[in-house]
């Protein structure tokens, strides 16, 4: 509902932007037409500009905090919970009972048209339609149809009258006024769209004024009957009627210069104005942390021997995606498949998508896509001495894929860290008595070369969850709650009969980071395996052939390395059954892993979310610190 509240604002916004424009600039011009489109295309311009928006993608550090609630003093008390009004539900009740209203005004005008309409003679004149009514009602048009009273003019007003309608209905009038008429259903609590239609309707009439007098030999006759016209009050709602309260003005305009053609310039100034409405409201910032890249490199130079960088970037052809895929299969033995390639008109690559495979070990994807040409990025293998291969996405920038698949027989020691278990400190030895299925979060930051991980139990997070969170006695989320300067609160109340916790602070909420950003979602915890991960059974080595030609060459050396072939495959026959065995136990693992991967993929839908929450809330920082 938010999203619907800053859309109309930013569309009222852009209405009175073309409105003083207009006023103040065109609305004593006699480009009459012109006026006519430029009315117009305010009103398209407001509604579809709101949702055009630019992503900018910037770098920032990494600001993550978690609260230390082995410091917060706890103390029991009952409080009533005070009453609140949520602002946005009464607004936009408000908002929809206006736009009913209206709408039913709307119906209404129209069945009072159909009434008017119905049962009357109609005279087909080359592209138009004739009523002549009886009842006393203002000559008007409506498309192609013309209703008046000839009863109450002489022949020559009746010309008049007639000529000057033609002009709306062969110009499509109608259009405009039942355009303007739903702008003002969808924004009528904007003063200015009243304004507006009123300057749209007055604009028509110029210019059906302009067109018939060009047809009318006496145009003082023509002023004459406008003045006569006035006495005649009686009008139908949504349609184009000679008759209009500012009768002093259209005669003014009829007797006006035509204003000079260098006089046009001034249609160009609502550009300039359009552009800074873009760049401060409508770029979509995105921010991304460094330290996913910091940490990334740091443990590629501390573990790996060797790294390979299959770099792809916007100018990559087809032949060196091929030879890529060819490097990997020969060097690592990985299958890497380029698919969903997409390029422009200058053959630059603006989609790809990137399957990386090794047997059951590896499963790696990546998908880039958009109507710009890809950031260069690459395919990341390294090798440690104890021969752990990873594999991983990366860019100069930005970790595209921070999850990286490594085959090792250990995981990495975090011993040298800093390890707090619901915001108390506790050794290595401690960490590894934890169940991994009691943990409810995890958290890893560093901050000035200093490592924490910091972990939240699913008993201590179901006591927080379960009860009502106040500050200073205001109801907050659980995501105000994580955001909270520990070092500003004062006390810490918790009432178990209620199911209330109520904090307050030393000088009133601060929070360690902006407010309302979003919280990521939690990770999946991995299963825990009763079994070893299966190892592979250990190969015998390959005999090396001997060089030159097997019947020129050395022909010793071509009989040894040929009984050595024998005893090579008689080993590796040997090894068939471990092998089976392997494959059997693979098999086992990989039924495990399933739940867990169902997990993954409900936790990667949860991210696209959170990483669209995160483009709402860098938008709306960025749109803050520019007022």
């Amino acid at each position: 509902m938010e999203a619907l509240y800053i859309y109309l604002i930013k569309s009222s916004g852009l209405i009175a932007l073309f409105y003083l424009a207009y006023y103040f600039m065109l609305r004593k011009e006699t480009f009459f037409t012109s006026n006519r489109w430029f009315l117009l295309l305010g009103l398209f311009t407001s509604a579809v500009l709101p949702l055009v928006v630019y992503t900018k993608i910037i770098m920032v550090e990494s600001s993550s905090k978690n609260i230390d609630w082995s410091r917060i003093p706890i103390t029991n008390s009952i409080e009533n919970e005070p009453f609140e009004i949520n602002w946005y539900i009464v607004f936009g009740i408000t908002y929809a009972i206006g736009i009913i209203l209206f709408m039913g005004k709307f119906v209404f005008d129209f069945y009072s048209l159909n009434t008017v309409l119905k049962g009357k003679t109609i005279q087909n004149q080359a592209d138009f339609k004739f009523i002549d009514t009886t009842e006393n009602v203002a000559p008007f048009s409506y498309f192609n149809t013309i209703v008046y009273n000839s009863s109450l003019y002489s022949s020559s007003e009746l010309e008049n009258i007639l000529e000057h309608e033609k002009v709306h209905s062969d110009q499509n009038h109608t259009v405009d006024v039942l355009i303007s008429r739903l702008f003002c259903i969808l924004f009528w609590f904007n003063p200015l769209i009243w304004l507006y239609k009123k300057a749209i309707l007055q604009n028509l009439e110029f210019i059906a004024d302009n067109e018939a007098t060009k047809k009318i030999s006496d145009k003082k006759a023509y002023q004459f009957t406008l003045l006569k016209i006035t006495t005649h009050e009686n009008c139908v709602a949504i349609t184009n009627h000679f008759y209009q309260s500012l009768i002093k003005k259209r005669i003014v305009m009829l007797n006006k210069n035509q204003s000079k053609k260098s006089n046009s310039w001034k249609y160009v100034l609502i550009i300039p104005a359009l552009v800074a409405f873009v760049i401060l409201f409508q770029v979509n910032v995105i921010a991304q942390e460094k330290t996913a890249v910091q940490a990334t490199t740091e443990i590629i130079k501390a573990n790996e021997k060797s790294v390979d960088v299959y770099k792809i970037n916007k100018n990559t052809t087809d032949e060196e995606l091929k030879e890529k895929s060819s490097n990997l299969k020969e060097n690592y033995a990985i299958i890497a498949t380029f698919s969903g390639i997409k390029r422009n008109s200058k053959n630059e690559l603006t989609a790809i998508k990137v399957d990386l495979k090794k047997g059951k070990e590896i499963a790696q994807k990546m998908e880039t896509k958009g109507t710009e040409a890809i950031n260069e990025f690459g395919i990341i293998v390294s090798k440690d001495d104890n021969g752990m291969l990873t594999v991983n996405f990366g860019s100069d920038e930005t970790i595209i894929n921070q999850e990286s698949i490594v085959i090792a027989p250990n995981a990495p020691s975090v011993s040298e860290k800093e390890i707090f278990i619901n915001g108390k400190k506790v050794s290595q030895d401690d960490l590894d008595k934890i169940n991994p299925k009691e943990i409810a979060a995890m958290n890893v930051n560093k901050n000035d070369d200093k490592q924490e991980i910091r972990i939240i139990t699913n008993n201590h997070r179901k006591m927080i969850n379960e009860n009502d969170i106040y500050i200073n006695n205001e109801k907050v989320s659980q995501n105000e709650l994580d955001r909270l300067d520990q070092s500003k609160i004062e006390r810490m109340d918790v009432n178990k009969d209620d199911k209330t916790i109520r904090i307050i602070t030393k000088n009133g909420i601060q929070y360690s980071q902006e407010k309302n950003l979003p919280v990521p979602p939690t990770p999946p915890t991995p299963p825990v395996f009763n079994i070893k991960t299966p190892a592979p059974p250990a190969f015998p080595k390959a005999p090396k052939a001997p060089k030159g030609d097997p019947i020129k060459g050395d022909k010793k050396a071509w009989k040894e390395f040929e009984k050595k072939m024998e005893d090579f495959e008689a080993k590796m026959k040997k090894l068939e059954p471990q092998m089976e065995a392997f494959d059997k136990q693979m098999g086992e693992f990989d039924k495990k892993m399933e739940p867990f991967n169902k997990e993954m993929e409900a936790f990667e839908k949860k991210m696209k979310v959170y990483e669209q929450q995160m483009e709402e809330y860098h938008s709306n920082l960025e749109r803050e610190r520019k007022k």
